[in-house]
């Protein structure tokens, strides 16, 4: 399997790449900026996108949904987002964005295949109504894919439209933290942690 972590756009999201280093087909995992340093990254292991996951709505994560002309999935409850720019939180500034690629709803507890890729979709609002991680159960086991969710030694906001704090730490305690402690955390900002490092460090 391979794995890249290209940092993109004014609030450096994490944006991921898996693919399978058979078929060499991949995964674009929050693309939210900067086209071309994703496209370079896939050129370098010579991969070809077939889908791109949005773990939330926000717009610094799904900037480039349309660029790479293959399907969008996320959640059920932030697909509006992906269709409103105040909801995204681009219309307000100078790029209104609306997602026109085709849309897939995830829901929770759904697995997502990708040659021997498996990932499972486990549903945690709070900084947004759909948010999701993503956990990997093979090729490899002990990552998961955050999002906003929980960042190294911080969590994501809860003040915007949709959040919910009380929620949001919730989804922390009662999900993230019942995986096995050496899950190592994918952030959709910031450095890189485990499951065990946040439950004793993040002060939620």
């Amino acid at each position: 399997m391979i794995l890249e972590r290209v940092i993109v756009g004014p609030m450096a999201v994490n944006c991921y790449i898996l693919a399978s280093s058979n078929t060499r087909e991949a995964v674009i995992i929050d693309p939210g900026s900067e086209e071309s340093k994703i496209r370079n990254v896939l050129k370098s292991h010579n991969l070809t996108a077939k889908f791109i996951i949005n773990t939330h709505g926000h717009y610094d994560h799904i900037g480039e949904n349309d660029k790479f002309a293959v399907p969008v999935y996320v959640h059920k409850f932030d697909y509006p987002m992906l269709k409103d720019p105040m909801l995204n939180l681009s219309g307000l500034f100078s790029s209104p964005h609306k997602t026109k690629a085709k849309i897939e709803l995830l829901d929770d507890g759904q697995i997502i295949s990708l040659d021997e890729i498996r990932m499972k979709v486990i549903h945690t609002p709070g900084h947004t109504k759909g948010g999701i991680i993503l956990v990997m159960e093979s090729p490899v086991e002990n990552i998961a894919f955050t999002g906003d969710t929980l960042f190294c030694e911080g969590v994501g906001r809860s003040d915007l439209p949709g959040g919910d704090e009380e929620e949001l730490r919730r989804s922390i305690r009662d999900r993230i933290f019942k995986l096995p402690g050496q899950t190592r955390v994918y952030p959709g900002h910031g450095d890189f942690s485990t499951v065990a490092d946040e439950e004793k460090n993040n002060l939620i």
